[in-house]
C-alpha cells in the first residue's frame, strides 16, 4: 500500500486499487467548533413551549384596599381568598416558560463548513475513532472505502455480510449490547427508555437501495454525501465516528465542502 493512499475494497473485502485521500482529511481538527455546530443543528429541532398568558388570571378578583389588616392582593369577591398572584393557591406562575424564548443557537456559514471539514478529518483519524468508543480491532482500514456497488445493495443480510468481511461487525455488536441498558431518569416515561449507541456511518453519493437495506441494523446510519453535517459525523458533539465510504463520495467530498482554509 502506498504511503498516504487509501485502499478501495470490493464487497468481498479484497483490495482493488488505491486512491489519493481528499484534502479535507488534512484539515485541522477543532473539537470545540464541532461541538458548537452540533449544538446549533440540534437546537433547530427543539419545540418551543410556554404557558397560556391567561393561566391563573381567569378569576374575578380585586383588592379590598387598606385598613383591614390584610395585604392588598386581589381577592375573590365575597371571600378573603387571594387570586391572580404568584404566591396564592391557584394563582399564576411567577416566571413561566415563554414560547418566544430564543432556543436556536446560531452559527456562521463559514464556521459550519469549517466544523464539517474538521469532523470529516476526525473520521479519518484511527486514534480518535478508537477514543470515541468504536471497535476497530480487525477493521482493514480507517476510513473504509468501498466500490460504488455498495449503493445497489437492497437486502439487509447482504449489508450484514459485507460488514463482517470488512471487520466492522464487532462495532455493530457493541451497539446491540448497549441497547439492553435502560436509561436513568424520567426519560423512561417519555418514549426513550433505552439509549441507542452509534455505530458505522455509511456515506453514499446516491441512494439506490442501501438506505432501506441498512436502516434496521443497530447503530448503522446511511447519509448522502451532500447532506453530511456534524450531527451524523460527530454524534453527541464528539468527533471520530467510524465511516464507510463509497468511492464516488470520497472523490467528490472536496468539491462539496471545499479544501483547506
Amino acid at each position: 500500500m502506498g504511503e498516504g493512499r487509501i485502499p478501495v475494497f470490493d464487497l468481498n473485502g479484497e483490495v482493488l486499487r488505491e486512491i489519493k485521500p481528499p484534502k479535507v482529511f488534512s484539515e485541522t481538527i477543532f473539537p470545540d467548533l464541532i461541538l458548537r455546530a452540533f449544538l446549533s443543528s440540534l437546537s433547530k429541532g427543539f419545540q418551543p413551549k410556554g404557558t397560556d398568558k391567561m393561566a391563573g388570571n381567569r378569576r374575578v378578583a380585586r383588592s379590598l384596599g387598606t385598613g383591614r389588616g390584610i395585604s392588598r392582593v386581589p381577592r375573590i369577591s365575597g371571600t378573603l381568598r387571594a387570586a391572580k398572584v404568584s404566591m396564592a393557591v391557584g394563582g399564576r406562575r411567577a416566571h413561566p416558560p415563554k414560547a418566544e424564548k430564543k432556543i436556536v443557537e446560531r452559527i456562521n456559514k463559514k464556521e459550519k463548513r469549517k466544523a464539517i471539514r474538521s469532523a470529516l478529518a476526525a473520521c479519518a483519524n484511527p486514534s480518535l475513532v478508537s477514543a470515541r468508543g468504536h471497535v476497530i480491532n480487525g477493521i482493514k482500514h480507517v476510513p473504509l472505502v468501498l466500490t460504488n456497488e455498495l449503493e445497489e445493495i437492497s437486502r439487509t443480510k447482504d449489508v450484514r455480510e459485507i460488514l463482517r468481511k470488512l471487520g466492522a461487525w464487532k462495532d455493530v455488536e457493541r451497539c446491540k449490547r448497549r441497547w439492553r441498558k435502560i436509561r436513568a431518569g424520567k426519560g423512561k416515561m417519555r418514549g426513550r427508555k433505552r439509549k441507542k449507541a452509534k455505530g458505522p456511518l455509511i456515506i453514499i453519493s446516491e441512494d439506490r437501495g442501501i438506505l432501506k437495506a441498512a436502516r434496521n441494523i443497530p447503530g448503522v446510519d446511511v447519509c448522502v454525501d451532500r447532506n453530511l453535517n456534524c450531527r451524523v459525523l460527530a454524534p453527541g458533539g464528539k468527533p471520530g465516528r467510524l465511516t464507510i465510504w463509497c468511492e464516488e463520495s470520497i472523490k467528490r467530498i472536496d468539491k462539496l465542502f471545499g479544501g483547506l482554509t
